[in-house]
C-alpha cells in the first residue's frame, strides 16, 4: 500500500509538470530543438521552473515507491497522471470538466485496472549485478540512439513521438537505476548509498531523460507525446523490472487482457491529450441541458 500510494503521488507531480513544461517550451524557438541553450530560454521561465519544482518532489516520492515495491507495479500506474492533473486543472481554475476529459479518464483508469489484474506482477530481487546492468545499459543506449536518429530526420509530430518515446526509455531507465540505489541505501546505509555508482547514474540519466522531454514537447503537440511517454515509461519498465529484477507477470491468455488494457489506455491519453486543459487553456464550460 506505501508504494502504490507513493506511486500516486508520484503521478500528480509528473502530470502537473507535464502541462506546466509543455506550456514553457511552446515559447521556445525551433531553432534552439536538440541543442543545450534550450534550458537557458526555459530557465527564464517561471511556470517552467513550477514544473521542475514538481519533478523533484516526484523523485523523492518515486524513490519511495520503488524502495517499498517492485518496479513492474509502481512504473504503470504512472499511467493516472495525465488524467489526474487534467481533473485537478478544471476544478481549480474553476473551468468545470467536459463529457471528454471523463472519457479520458474512464478510459485511462478502466485500462488500468484491467492490465494490472491481468498481468499481476509480483516477485523480484532487490539488487541487479554490474554484469547484468552492463548489458541492459548497452541495450539501452542502442535503442535511445536509434529513435534520436529517427526523430532528427523527422518534423512536428512524428519527430514529438520518437523524442517522446526516448524520454519514456530514460525514465524508465531512471527508475530501474533509482530501485538499485535505494537498495543499497537499505543495505549499507547512507555511506553505502554515496558510494553506489548507481545514485549517480539515475541522476545522468534523469536529466538526459529531461533534455528528452522537453525536446519532444517543443516538437509537437502533447497529443503526440503524451501517450509515447506514457505507454512507453510502463512497458520498459515493466521490462527492466522482468529482465533486471526477476519480476513475473502472467502470460498465455493473459496477455489478451493485458493488450486490451493498454488499447485503452493508449486511447484515453490522446482523448485527453487532445483537451484544451492539456495546454494550458480552460476547458469551455458545459451546457446547461
Amino acid at each position: 500500500m506505501i508504494s502504490v500510494l507513493f506511486a500516486v503521488l508520484t503521478a500528480l507531480s509528473n502530470g502537473s509538470a507535464s502541462v506546466l513544461q509543455r506550456r514553457a517550451a511552446q515559447k521556445v524557438p525551433d531553432s534552439e530543438a536538440m541543442h543545450l541553450s534550450l534550458f537557458g530560454h526555459l530557465l527564464r521561465q517561471k511556470v517552467w521552473l513550477a514544473g521542475i519544482g514538481l519533478v523533484i518532489v516526484a523523485a523523492v516520492c518515486q524513490a519511495v515507491a520503488l524502495a517499498t515495491g517492485p518496479i513492474a507495479v509502481v512504473q504503470p500506474i504512472f499511467v493516472i497522471e495525465l488524467p489526474a492533473t487534467l481533473l485537478i486543472a478544471g476544478f481549480v481554475w474553476g473551468a468545470g470538466v467536459s463529457r471528454q476529459v471523463w472519457a479520458g479518464v474512464a478510459a485511462v483508469t478502466a485500462g488500468l485496472a484491467v492490465g494490472m489484474a491481468s498481468a499481476a506482477p509480483v516477485g523480484g530481487r532487490e539488487e541487479v549485478s554490474d554484469g547484468t546492468w552492463l548489458w541492459a545499459l548497452l541495450a539501452t543506449g542502442a535503442f535511445e540512439v536509434v529513435l534520436i536518429a529517427a526523430a532528427r530526420g523527422a518534423r512536428g509530430d512524428a519527430r514529438a513521438a520518437l523524442l517522446g518515446l526516448a524520454a519514456a526509455c530514460g525514465y524508465a531507465l531512471t527508475a530501474a537505476l533509482m530501485k538499485d540505489a535505494m537498495a543499497q541505501l537499505d543495505h549499507g546505509g547512507a555511506a553505502a548509498l554515496l558510494k553506489a555508482w548507481q545514485l549517480y547514474a539515475t541522476a545522468v540519466a534523469g536529466v538526459g531523460a529531461l533534455f528528452l522531454l522537453q525536446n519532444a514537447l517543443q516538437a509537437g503537440s502533447l497529443v503526440a507525446v503524451q501517450p509515447m511517454l506514457t505507454l512507453g515509461d510502463a512497458l520498459i519498465s515493466i521490462a527492466y523490472g522482468v529482465t533486471l529484477y526477476g519480476e513475473h507477470v502472467r502470460t498465455g491468455w493473459w496477455v489478451l487482457p493485458q493488450l486490451a488494457g493498454l488499447a485503452l489506455i493508449a486511447c484515453g491519453c490522446v482523448v485527453l491529450a487532445r483537451s484544451p486543459l492539456a495546454s494550458g487553456a480552460p476547458e469551455p464550460a458545459p451546457r446547461v441541458r
